[in-house]
């Protein structure tokens, strides 16, 4: 990025930006400036974390995909012991059965735009006992609500088996990880997750859906600020203007807006080893056509299986760049991948296969844009893997070479191996002293 650029993206994200739903909030007293604050501090995060070469992190994903084995028992455990670990993330943490003992080494395990992401890791465990959400401004301790404002690292965990209904949206501090595993939880019937202006957080091995909007009104976003929020959309997770977030062994479905939707020059992010279903707008990557801040966001998607009922959006993206990378995609209603703005799509190993309706086959979807326009966008097919008459509209020069230092790019691999790689997505039923 020239200097230009990230001036100009200081420009029109301080003039305008800041007048989203959280810059518009008022706690004890007009609190612009807090929210001013924080959005150029996300704006600085953001920049820091852009990577100019965005080829240089999907080559290295490539590259630790191909060192990994699918296998189904680790050498290190007895065979009566399963680990079915078949992606890389995966082989760095669920063949070890004391994973409850060191939960903090699954910060290690990250790949692809958000391999910087450390969560909570180095803070201390905090146990979720309780499933209210009663207090919005005053939370109780010892709900997730409590958990997530706090000021340090946390590693939140949850003590039993929970059905979570979130009264408003679950307004999260950053360096947190939220890790479900050992326990059967539910985000459900109520708000979702909102990620706003914050950095460095894990979300993993919890369901979420059902999700509602909610009314909005006095919220606390952290111990120190609380303020009035406008309704909330309904999504299931809302990453604004946030970086370094790694969302990983989810299960989502029916949630009122997106599932995940990501804007404002979100960026550094790793969409992983999650399932979804029954739901429309799946994934939204860039807020608008009037938000060109969102150039700076780069989202690796990896080993999801996009499973039945999906509509559209898996993802649609805007103005950013998107490393699509053997997920598994079972038959969408209209399309799979959409894009405006001139957005980059590298779509490698993926395992798509088409709805039975001959009108839907299409992979790809440009929206709103002539062809004389979107021919130019540089969006790439790479070892995919087609069924049922699936097929990708590729763009850009055919001669397209994705710029790296010194060495050609890593090819991915085949899609043929993907529908493996995504075996496992959503949330796990881990039991501690085995390996999950």
């Amino acid at each position: 990025m020239n200097k230009f650029s990230i001036i100009w993206f200081f420009f029109f994200i301080f003039t305008c930006q800041v007048l989203s739903r959280g810059a518009a909030s008022r706690g004890h007293g007009d609190d612009t400036a807090f929210w001013k604050k924080r959005a150029r501090e996300s704006r600085n995060a953001a920049i820091q974390n852009y990577k100019s070469n965005p080829y240089d992190v999907a080559s290295f994903v490539n590259h630790r995909i191909h060192k990994t084995k699918n296998y189904k028992h680790s050498r290190r455990v007895l065979s009566s012991e399963a680990c079915n670990a078949t992606n890389p993330i995966d082989k760095c943490w669920r063949c070890k059965s004391n994973w409850a003992e060191n939960r903090q080494r699954l910060a290690d395990c990250v790949i692809g735009f958000g391999h910087s992401t450390t969560g909570g890791k180095g803070g201390r465990i905090y146990v979720v006992n309780d499933s209210s959400d009663a207090s919005l401004i005053d939370p109780k301790p010892g709900t997730l609500r409590h958990a997530v404002i706090q000021p340090e690292p946390l590693w939140i965990i949850f003590k039993k088996d929970m059905n979570i209904k979130l009264s408003q949206e679950l307004i999260m501090a950053g360096n947190k990880t939220i890790d479900g595993r050992g326990a059967n939880v539910h985000i459900t019937g109520g708000s979702g997750f909102t990620l706003q202006f914050i950095s460095n957080v894990i979300i993993h091995g919890i369901h979420i859906h059902d999700i509602k909007p909610a009314n909005g009104g006095m919220i606390r976003d952290s111990t120190t600020h609380y303020g009035f929020r406008t309704k909330s959309d309904g999504d299931g997770i809302s990453i604004i203007g946030a970086s370094n977030i790694w969302i990983d062994h989810l299960s989502m479905a029916r949630c009122a807006d997106g599932l995940i939707d990501a804007v404002s020059h979100s960026t550094a992010i790793t969409i992983s080893n999650s399932y979804y279903t029954e739901h429309d707008h799946v994934m939204l990557f860039g807020a608008s056509e009037m938000s060109p801040e969102d150039s700076l966001m780069q989202v690796t998607l990896a080993f999801n299986h996009f499973g039945p009922h999906l509509v559209q959006r898996m993802p649609r993206v805007r103005f950013g760049f998107a490393h699509v990378v053997n997920n598994d995609y079972t038959k969408w209603e209209m399309f799979a991948i959409a894009g405006t703005c001139h957005p980059t799509i590298l779509s490698q190993g993926n395992h798509y296969v088409a709805p039975d309706n001959n009108n839907t086959k299409q992979v790809t979807r440009r929206d709103y844009t002539p062809e004389s326009e979107w021919k130019k966008w540089v969006w790439k097919s790479q070892g995919d893997v087609f069924e049922n008459g699936a097929f990708f509209v590729e763009s850009g020069d055919a001669n397209y070479r994705f710029a790296l230092g010194s060495s050609d790019m890593v090819p991915p691999k085949s899609g043929q191996f993907a529908v493996d790689m995504a075996k496992y997505a959503g949330a796990l039923s881990c039991v501690p002293g085995k390996p999950c």
